[in-house]
């Protein structure tokens, strides 16, 4: 692997902005088959007012052998990236972010040498998509890029929306052309449906073209990008980050669980903060920037989202399924409870902004003297296609 590799973005040709709502649901000619439906991970599904934008995003990564600091390098940015769209807004409505993750590249010893999977579905559980990082390990096997993109474009429930934002990234190190797929009918077929093909080559940018992710790209009027996976982020430590961090943790306990899976939910949430603490003190206090902003939403399992997104009447709510100090209360008392922790979670997550926005400011200055700022990352590719994808779509991110 080549040391300080550059970051640069090569567009694809022109394409057609608008896509027809006909054209989402017909493949091209000589499309390859759909593979079979797959067993979903159980998520929550993903509601949207009728005019709320949507931002969908499915990362495909290599877990083969070599690609341990791509998985390390998804887990710890992974609340940077969801931070990009924390101001994002069209016509002063925020969109919902929705994310897909696929595996493929593991060896699969029962089969065959590859394993393409469905890790989650679309979801908009930030907490469950962390679980599924720390989960993913990698193992020997081959990288079908074709068919992985197959997968991801038809088995994925993709918005109908013309003006959604409809994104794949995939990520490895493998000549593009490997499998029984081909990728370019893999990817035109994407394009057809909506959806623009971002190819993220792990390792020497000339590599990257001679193994066919530039081609991909192009076909896809995606961008083509390379990053060193093993590049270890630079983490510049700011006075706000212990105290960010903290209230991260704080906001924790406005959260009400209830029902079967509240509970289950709720140490997924705590395990996640473990997670990211376990990281870096950088990546906790990205997550609790990220669980400040409106792209963190719990309805499924947090009776206080639940409530203010309409989806639970707390008067019907069954004592059994509300936590202790909640069950003698009447229909009036559990709405005064409830709208205790939002306002505490709200002042919370105030302050996590304040914080933020002098931590940025020290950041920026902090950056400016640095000779070399390290953007080929997982993160810094991501960004550079948001942007680009956003002005398209007439999304404003700051």
């Amino acid at each position: 692997m080549k040391s300080a590799l550059k970051l640069p973005v090569i567009l694809g040709s022109a394409a057609v902005l608008a896509v027809s709502a006909l054209l989402l649901d017909q493949p091209s000619p000589g499309t390859p088959p759909a593979p079979p439906p797959v067993r979903p991970t159980v998520a929550p599904v993903p509601r949207t007012d009728a005019n709320q934008p949507i931002i969908q995003i499915a990362l495909l990564l290599d877990t083969s052998g070599s690609m341990d600091g791509l998985l390390d390098q998804a887990r710890s940015q992974l609340w940077n990236i969801v931070n990009r769209f924390s101001h994002a807004k069209r016509d002063g409505v925020a969109p919902q972010l929705q994310i897909a993750l696929y595996a493929y590249g593991n060896a699969d010893p029962g089969a065959n040498s590859h394993e393409i999977r469905q890790v989650l579905p679309f979801t908009t559980d930030l907490d469950l998509l962390s679980e599924h990082l720390f989960s993913l390990r990698t193992s020997g096997g081959e990288e079908y890029c074709g068919e992985v993109i197959r997968d991801a474009s038809t088995q994925l429930a993709w918005s109908k929306d013309p003006d959604a934002m409809r994104l794949i990234f995939i990520a490895g190190n493998e000549p593009f052309t490997q499998g029984p797929v081909e990728f370019d009918n893999a990817v035109k077929s994407a394009r057809e449906r909506g959806i623009t093909v971002n190819t993220i080559h792990c390792g020497d940018y000339e590599e990257g073209v001679a193994g066919k992710w530039k081609d991909a790209a192009v076909l896809a009027d995606g961008s083509y990008m390379n990053i060193d996976q093993n590049q270890r982020v630079v983490e510049i430590a700011a006075p706000q980050d212990a105290e960010i961090a903290q209230l991260g943790a704080e906001l924790n306990k406005t959260y009400v669980a209830y029902g079967a899976a509240g509970k289950k939910s709720q140490l997924r949430q705590e395990q996640q903060d473990s997670n990211s603490r376990g990281v870096s003190i950088a990546s906790m206090v990205s997550r609790s920037v990220a669980k400040s902003s409106g792209n963190y939403s719990n309805e499924s399992w947090d009776l206080v989202d639940a409530v203010k997104k309409n989806q639970v009447d707390v008067k019907s709510v069954r004592a059994e399924d509300l936590p202790e100090p909640m069950r003698g209360l009447d229909a009036a008392g559990r709405k005064a409870w409830l709208e205790a922790r939002e306002q505490e979670r709200t002042q919370l997550q105030q302050r996590i902004q304040t914080l933020n926005a002098e931590r940025q400011r020290f950041l920026a200055q902090a950056r400016e003297q640095q000779a070399a700022p390290g953007a080929d990352t997982l993160d810094g590719a991501i960004g550079q296609v948001v942007e680009r994808e956003a002005k398209k779509r007439h999304l404003t991110l700051e």
